[in-house]
């Protein structure tokens, strides 16, 4: 029986979300096939376990110290106690850390240090996925449409916010939406119809990130499609999000529990084959692996289709985007952490014939 490690929580502002999928999963891993060893991680970046499964949802470090352990950054996926103790040796790990610290390749290199197999991006992939700047330049080479968008960074802002101001509003139509470059479920995003809530937006987003994303914002649907795979990605079918306020924020996504998935998405046999295409090829180009949850525009008034970003770890609870998606498409929440477990273990031995001596 396979050892797997379920990581989850972390320094994020989605420790949340984190707990939510990582009761999820555990809830659904094959106990005949795999010993699930839950990993508390603290926003202090602690790791605690095992974790009980009550106690994921609401998993408090405070009730977990006398269980501080750390993953070993060396080969042998070694999980063990402050006293050195081996606690586990994990066959693999499902990294679901939401985030800054988690989705962004500093997980992911811990995990290569310890050459242990893991669901998802790689070191490369989690970072460019994560950075939103990153993720729209190595696009745009690739020709994908995107929405018109400039970029500024916290000390821009701070030495002359006015500059800033000035440069967005003449580049960019109003309303514009302002984005830290690192952060996922809309954590620290505003929508500004004006100058004034642009500097509010902009003073709102420098908290959480250095550098900032300013994106022209349309009149659009917005159409979401969950890919799996490595070298050769799969799509489910396509659902729309109808937020429940002025557009998908964190509060419409996880708190009012108001907003509106439809899916299948009511879109053309064309139009989802565009985006298809350009999902699997954004897919490819940012080098992601295992899993992502990529997202679309489909403007209301002339019908074009642009890219709006990609999640390397999206949230995956039974009722999240992601896995409802592939339930559509025939592929249960159980049979769907086979297959990414699955690809884990293919990357990993892909990994292997890579020649280190020369």
């Amino acid at each position: 029986m396979q050892n797997i490690g379920v990581i989850f929580g972390g320094p994020s502002g989605e420790y949340e979300v984190s707990c939510n999928s990582a009761e999820a999963i555990c809830a659904n891993l094959n106990r005949e096939k795999y010993n699930i060893i839950p990993i508390g991680m603290g926003k202090n970046g602690k790791m605690y376990a095992p974790v009980e499964m009550g106690d994921i949802k609401t998993f408090n470090p405070a009730c977990y110290e006398q269980k501080e352990v750390n993953l070993l950054a060396k080969p042998g996926g070694e999980l063990r106690d402050n006293n050195g103790q081996l606690v586990a040796k994990l066959d693999a790990v499902i990294p679901i850390v939401h985030g800054t610290c988690g989705e962004d390749g500093v997980l992911q290199g811990l995990l290569e240090l310890a050459k242990v197999p893991y669901v998802g991006a790689g070191v490369c992939g989690s970072a460019v996925g994560m950075d939103k700047i990153l993720m729209r330049k190595i696009l745009a080479f690739h020709q994908i449409p995107q929405t018109k968008y400039v970029c500024t960074t916290r000390n821009e802002i701070e030495k002359d916010i006015e500059d800033v101001v000035k440069k967005a509003s003449e580049e960019l139509k109003y309303p514009i939406f302002i984005k830290p470059a690192n952060a996922g479920s809309s954590v620290g995003i505003t929508k500004a119809d004006n100058e004034e809530k642009l500097r509010e937006g902009l003073a709102e987003a420098a908290k959480f990130d250095r550098r900032i994303l300013l994106e022209e914002g349309i009149n659009a649907r917005e159409i979401e499609i969950s890919v799996m795979g490595n070298d050769e990605p799969i799509c489910a079918c396509a659902g729309e999000i109808i937020a429940s306020n002025e557009f998908y924020d964190y509060k419409a996504k996880y708190i009012d529990n108001k907003s509106i998935a439809v899916i299948p998405a009511e879109i053309t046999t064309e139009e989802y084959e565009k985006i298809v295409a350009w999902a699997r090829e954004a897919y490819q180009a940012l080098d992601c692996a295992g899993l992502g949850r990529l997202d679309f525009f489909i403007d209301k008034n002339n019908g074009q289709i642009y890219f709006n970003e990609i999640n390397t770890l999206p949230g995956f609870t039974e009722i999240s985007m992601y896995a409802k998606l592939w339930a559509e498409s025939g592929i249960n929440f159980s049979e769907l952490l086979d297959k990414l477990l699955e690809y884990a273990f293919e990357r990993f031995e892909d990994k292997k014939r890579n020649v280190i001596d020369f």
